[in-house]
């Protein structure tokens, strides 16, 4: 018998070595010395939010204003991988995992309390209810919107782009490419990845941390537990990230994307259940008028920096600076799994889904549960929900009493914080695993799930010793250098996309003859009949095969190493000359079939129609470009369309500006 196989570990010690001791470190201060180190942690994001605001400001206003050119632009149509390839996930699983990862315990816990807070907040309620109601919703909308899907769609975007386009590794460093070229396998990549992997721990260990206060504070209201005792904290946590432990070790296919897909259903239930049965003319008459009023107030809400209205400054800082700085500190865990589900997607629709669709919804759901909430609290609770405002792990189930079935839907709302838990901790383990072992394929499932084990020790330590809000405040100081770090990425993707397009609309020679009419009463025999299988098979040996073994020994005359790939199951033959390059030049013919229309089939010539389909021969490419029939090519014709080709591509290959486009393993072939 032989013995089993030993799975040995995939982390890369460069990046997972610094990493570890600086998230244990920050950790072990937070926990042991909270009240200091959140003091110091705090004078520095004091610093930076009161003197560098403008530095949030700009970068996701520069994020925002260029996800928008490129959505309109000639590079739109370019895929987040080869030409050829098709999307992983259907629409629908897509975006319930990306939304999944993106906001999901945040709108759970936002979508009562931040309206409220806005509505009551001492800048606005000097104005009237409804001046009050609509600024909340407004500024709801801002914070929850395009912005903050723009910081995680750049991410993503330049992730997939580099990772699937250009066959690098789904890492932060890869984004920098052409800037850093080969030295992103170095120091400066592993740099570039401790800083990813400390940020998405740091980012996703806290959120947890509100996840499972809140949790207990709606087990606490509905009696399930007696107090919000670290005991019981314990016990959710060790549960969930069980959960979720078994959840990613099942992979994405399965666990996470099976529970986003569950998730999104029964939050779209609980959402429609409070339009029903809450004030419905009135939600769905704010929600229309909210967004125009959001779309009317969006450039000076972009650009405002309150620098004229001190009195709403410290709003400012807490709440927009705030925000943004937690988005951009969580866009490269967001950002990472983002890419890692959207294989296949052209720029265009990957832009347009992540902008608008998530948007949309958001400002559905902070509708429904934030206005709704405002009307009862000025029509039937007589301030009771406004009076609760600092208490948000307690307010949204205290906002469901004024509901029917208020028992029901409260235990909803936890089943849907638990399940967003759970996804947001099992595509964190993906994420983090991904980094620290510089994207491995496959990793042992005894270490992904160690990723969990982390996060639940140390979040219940922090929750224990009071030091998640020092890890918060930690999370937000890291978004000011990565919000630099995301603005170069956005010149790298530039460069690489203009080199992309040239690279593929680069044209033939001028010098190019296409094939003469000599044979022209062959070729119409041809255009009148219909190809067989075996027609086709009988053409690729008898014409493309002896073209390309002539071509290959002429170029290996020329020094050129050339070798020729076949196979009669299905039917191809190609010629492939390597490089190194990000495609080896490849021109090869393959046996394909297209459906016949049944009104076509009745012809008396086509009588050679198998099952309703037509045969030709294909010329394809190692680039995946657009291929084309052959089928009237003679074998001359045919070794002068593959040398126009290779001609095309030695004319890219020597232009310096194309270097980008060198990786020694990139080379795949698609039959």
């Amino acid at each position: 018998m032989s013995k089993p196989r030993k799975i040995k570990s995939t982390l890369n010690s460069g990046v997972i070595v610094p990493s570890l001791i600086f998230i244990v470190g920050i950790c072990l201060a937070s926990a042991i010395f909270p009240a200091t180190v959140n003091e110091g942690l705090n004078i520095v994001k004091n610093f930076i939010f009161v003197n560098l605001n403008w530095v949030y400001v700009w970068s996701v206003t520069i994020f925002v204003l260029f996800l928008i050119f490129l959505m309109f632009s000639k590079y739109g149509d370019i895929k987040l991988g080869r030409n050829d390839s098709s999307p992983d996930y259907s629409f629908f699983s897509w975006i319930s995992m990306l939304f999944a990862a993106g906001m999901g315990i945040g709108l759970m816990y936002f979508s009562v309390a931040e309206p409220m807070q806005h509505y009551s907040n001492e800048i606005f309620s000097k104005n009237t209810y409804v001046n009050s109601a609509k600024n909340a919703q407004l500024y709801t909308f801002f914070h929850w919107g395009i912005h903050a899907w723009a910081i995680y769609g750049m991410v993503g975007l330049a992730l997939s782009y580099f990772a699937y386009r250009y066959k690098l590794p789904l890492s932060l460093r890869s984004c920098l490419y052409p800037l850093l070229k080969n030295k992103i396998q170095g120091r400066w990549g592993n740099a570039i990845d401790v800083f990813a992997l400390c940020s998405t721990f740091f980012g996703i260990t806290t959120t947890l941390g509100f996840g499972v206060v809140q949790i207990n504070s709606g087990l606490e209201i509905l009696n399930i537990v007696p107090s919000t005792s670290f005991t019981y904290q314990i016990l959710i946590v060790v549960t969930l990230v069980t959960i979720s432990v078994i959840s990613a070790t099942t992979g994405v296919d399965k666990g996470v994307r099976i529970l986003s897909n569950i998730n999104i259903m029964i939050v779209i239930l609980l959402m429609l259940f409070v339009l029903f049965l809450g004030p419905t003319v009135y939600l769905i008459g704010s929600f229309t008028e909210g967004i125009g009023n959001y779309i009317n107030n969006f450039f000076s809400l972009t650009f405002n920096t309150h620098v004229y209205e001190e009195a709403s400054l410290p709003w400012f800082y807490n709440w927009t600076i705030l925000y943004w700085a937690w988005w951009i500190s969580w866009s490269p865990f967001v950002g990472l799994f983002i890419a890692k589900i959207s294989k296949g997607r052209s720029i265009r629709e990957f832009i347009a889904a992540v902008l608008i669709l998530p948007t949309v919804f958001n400002f559905m759901w902070m509708s429904v549960f934030g206005n709704s909430a405002i009307w009862l609290d000025n029509h039937v609770a007589e301030g009771a929900l406004s009076a609760l405002a600092n208490n948000p792990d307690a307010l949204m189930f205290r906002f469901l009493e004024y509901l029917p079935l208020t028992k029901i839907i409260s235990f909803m709302v936890i089943a849907i914080i638990m399940i967003f838990f759970v996804t947001s901790a099992d595509s964190g383990m993906f994420v983090m695993n991904s980094i620290a072992t510089k994207n491995a394929k496959i990793s042992p499932k005894w270490q992904i799930a160690g990723w969990g084990i982390l996060l639940a020790v140390l979040a219940l330590f922090l929750l224990n010793a009071g030091g998640l809000d020092a890890l918060q405040s930690m999370t937000l100081i890291t978004a000011l250098p990565f919000s630099i770090i995301i603005i170069i990425m956005i010149a790298c993707l530039l460069k690489a996309l203009s080199i992309d397009k040239k690279y593929y609309e680069q044209e033939f020679s001028v010098s190019t003859v296409p094939w003469s009419g000599k044979f022209w009463k062959d070729r119409l025999k041809q255009i009148v009949t219909v190809d067989s299988q075996s027609d086709i098979d009988k053409y690729i040996d008898d014409i493309a095969k002896p073209a390309i073994m002539e071509l290959q020994n002429e170029f290996n005359q020329n020094n050129v190493e050339a070798k020729i790939n076949e196979c009669n199951d299905p039917k191809f033959i190609e010629i492939e000359i390597q490089y190194d390059l990000l495609n080896n030049f490849i021109y090869g013919v393959r046996n394909e079939s297209k459906e016949v229309p049944e009104y076509f089939q009745t012809e008396e010539n086509l009588s050679n129609i198998e099952e309703g389909k037509a045969f030709f021969p294909l010329a394809y490419f190692g680039d995946a470009r657009q291929g084309y029939d052959v089928k009237f090519f003679t074998k001359d014709e045919l070794i002068a369309d593959i040398l126009k080709h290779y001609e095309r591509f030695v004319t890219i290959i020597s232009e310096e500006k194309n270097e980008m486009f060198i990786s020694s393993n990139a080379n795949r072939r698609m039959r």
